[in-house]
């Protein structure tokens, strides 16, 4: 008998034999389209080398990529194996140039990494593209190592196409609490804002993201995909570089973060995912979107600091 799961694990697990109805709302490309409308809100089951020439070209506002690391990783059944540098700088290109055309000139991209593929990662992306930062990002998992310093930080390369391109930085501010709160002459105070629940102060972000939780077992987004990315990060990368009404592609979708937290901020999305099982909890947790529009450590408009505003803004 399988293990029950405990009373508060909420983990999205469910198996591809019981998931054939999420599994039919997803969508096979076999020849290319001009329709953008026949892949807008859908999840594409298929490799994205096969999938991308298919989709119609600058047609695509934001990208968000979660490529496989460099590492020996099994995916639900499929590996990815270790590559050398080069090997893996000449998947990288490949990826990237199946993806290109697909963009605007306005489009802007982001890439995921951990610091050993960011090396590789940034020097590729900027024969493609115009960089314009790389985000640093704390996570909390991470195993200790006995002669080396524990990972506990992952890359996001953020680079445009071009010169123009979309930033809402009103729209990706931090509220932290106010330690030393300031005041005007006149009394009033100086940059920060007195709330019920105390003193908060709206800043600007960097590019150095301590805020961050992983999805847990308690946390509704959690699913059992291993590389699962938070509902937070993604938001902040889909409002600071797209409008509403957007199209936000993400070619790796895994379990279909991206596309979730696309739907909940009102753009449109296109997903990408070879893995029928990762399709299956996508679609899932598209349709559980319905229910529950909330992001976890985003309310009010703003991101709030971790563990600052209550359970729901962690």
């Amino acid at each position: 008998m399988a293990d029950k799961k405990a009373k508060n694990n909420r983990t999205i697990d469910t198996p591809l034999a019981q998931g054939q109805d999420f599994l039919r709302r997803c969508v096979t490309l076999t020849q290319k389209t001009s329709d953008l409308a026949a892949v807008l809100d859908k999840t594409i089951c298929g490799d994205m080398h096969a999938v991308c020439p298919l989709l119609p070209e600058k047609s695509v506002d934001l990208l968000i990529a979660d490529p496989p690391y460099n590492l020996t990783k099994s995916f639900h059944g499929s590996t990815f194996s270790k590559k050398k540098a080069a090997d893996y700088e000449e998947y990288t290109r490949a990826w990237l140039q199946a993806i290109r055309p697909l963009l605007k000139d306005t489009a802007s991209v982001y890439v995921c990494c951990d610091w050993e593929t960011s090396l590789i990662v940034g020097r590729v992306l900027g024969e493609f593209f115009r960089i314009r930062n790389r985000i640093t990002w704390q996570r909390e998992k991470g195993r200790g190592a006995k002669a080396n310093w524990k990972n506990g930080m992952e890359d996001i390369w953020f680079a445009t196409v071009g010169a123009n391109y979309t930033f809402h930085l009103d729209a990706v501010k931090i509220r932290k609490k106010v330690i030393a709160p300031y005041h005007r002459a006149d009394g009033q105070p100086k940059d920060w804002q007195q709330t019920p629940d105390g003193k908060y102060r709206d800043t600007c972000p960097s590019n150095f993201w301590d805020d961050m939780t992983i999805p847990f077992w308690s946390m509704p987004e959690n699913t059992a995909h291993p590389t699962q990315k938070p509902e937070k990060l993604l938001a902040k990368l889909i409002l600071a570089s797209s409008s509403v009404g957007d199209v936000v592609l993400d070619p790796f979708l895994g379990s279909g973060t991206t596309s979730v937290v696309a739907k909940k901020l009102h753009r449109r999305y296109i997903g990408i995912e070879t893995e029928p099982q990762y399709c299956v909890w996508a679609e899932q947790r598209l349709e559980m979107v319905e229910q529950n529009p909330t992001i976890q450590g985003y309310a009010d408009g703003v991101f709030w600091a971790r563990n600052t505003h209550g359970e729901q803004k962690r």
